[in-house]
């Protein structure tokens, strides 16, 4: 194929930013936003809404091998956090005080703001140079709370801008004991990892539809434990088991349900088609003749997130050099967007003693299971010419 030609055509590789709008979605969105009653209501055409919330609910729950009856919806994965992130939890009978909260310093906004807690109840832990939680800072935060007092560890699972995974089986062990609720932002993983609330160890997952090609605008959160919940943030009615107030968006919770029912089918070729993409990619730019660097590379990291830095490159630049020529990729969260400055990923992964630029950011690289070895070559060769030209600019300089 003439390479010219990639001005004619849009090359999609921002996923984790959102997925497309998958068929199954469309077509759930479309048929349900027909439907006039509420689910809430007990005449028929209410019954039908709500059957169709509680199918949702079930594919969704059935996604990450939680309990339907456990699952809460909601605007999206950022009112899942703020939901979730309280100090104030249900345990049982009784409403217990959470004193304090422990973030990742490379985690999503959503979290690593605290949520509901107050600011000076938040602790920032920092991580090493692959973005792994540093279990030292742990293990003294953990030691740091007053005794019998419990408190929330609060991860990302996958990591958005450079997919890495955090490894949680020395995690849960360093916090075994000491009291402590783990919620898990499982929002990039879900559809690309098998998951399972109760092997993961966590008391909440936090969800979002478009990230797995449902509409935008709906979310879930996922609990271990009915008995062990947050106290709701939007109160009034008794929708969602009295958990979440309003009246449940019934067209967009179907995207949700058929696109979740999508991705758990897919999970079963999930390591084959990603990690074969991966590999091209790989290989890809192995053939790019500059000092590119992967972020993550000693890490478990997600098969379809690649995060690339090139001395000389800023990747904001780059981005949209990209997308001139016809490529949508990212140059950090979406949530950032619009922000100048470093990424707080590469910053927390330097101050761990990465040997980055971190001001000049990162591509992101994100595809899905749509996405073309085609398209993968296609980049590549794109990323090459602009890593050729980046390398010419940076040895003029030096000739200066």
């Amino acid at each position: 194929m003439d390479l010219m030609t990639e001005r004619d055509r849009r090359i999609y590789l921002d996923y984790n930013s959102g997925a497309p709008l998958l068929p199954e979605a469309r077509a759930a969105l479309i048929d349900s936003a027909d439907l006039a009653g509420n689910p809430s209501s007990v005449h028929a055409e209410g019954r039908r809404a709500y059957a169709v919330v509680e199918e949702a609910r079930r594919r969704v729950a059935r996604l990450v091998g939680a309990d339907p009856e456990h699952l809460v919806f909601t605007s999206g994965a950022t009112e899942a956090a703020a939901t979730c992130l309280t100090p104030e939890w249900v345990m049982g009978d009784q409403i217990v005080t959470l004193g304090a909260l422990a973030v990742a310093d490379t985690d999503h906004p959503a979290t690593r703001e605290g949520g509901r807690f107050a600011p000076s109840a938040v602790s920032r832990l920092p991580v090493d140079a692959q973005g792994q939680l540093r279990l030292d800072a742990l293990g003294r935060w953990c030691d740091g709370l007053a005794s019998g007092n419990r408190a929330m560890l609060c991860l990302t699972l996958a990591n958005s801008e450079t997919g890495i995974l955090q490894d949680l089986a020395p995690i849960r062990e360093t916090i075994a004991g000491s009291g402590v609720l783990l919620v898990l932002d499982v929002v990039q993983a879900a559809g690309r990892l098998p998951l399972a609330i109760s092997d993961l160890g966590a008391d909440a997952l936090l969800l979002s539809g478009h990230k797995i090609g449902a509409a935008k605008g709906i979310g879930a959160y996922a609990l271990a434990d009915g008995a062990c919940r947050p106290t709701p943030l939007l109160t009034g009615g008794g929708q969602e088991r009295r958990h979440r107030g309003g009246t449940q968006a019934v067209a967009l919770i179907a995207s949700f349900g058929a696109a979740a029912s999508v991705a758990a089918d897919r999970l079963a070729d999930a390591e084959g088609r990603l990690n074969t993409l991966a590999e091209r990619l790989l290989a890809r730019l192995g053939g790019v003749a500059a000092p590119w660097k992967l972020l993550g590379s000693d890490s478990a990291k997600l098969a379809n997130t690649f995060a690339i830095t090139l001395p000389g490159l800023n990747a904001e630049t780059a981005q949209m050099g990209l997308d001139l020529a016809g490529f949508a990729v990212s140059a950090g969260s979406a949530c950032s967007s619009g922000k100048v400055g470093a990424s707080h990923v590469l910053n927390a992964m330097k101050a761990g003693g990465l040997d980055i630029d971190a001001s000049a950011g990162a591509i992101r690289i994100s595809f899905g299971y749509e996405t073309t070895s085609e398209e993968i070559d296609l980049f590549a060769a794109a990323f090459g010419r602009l890593a050729e030209r980046v390398g010419k600019a940076t040895s003029g300089l030096r000739a200066a």
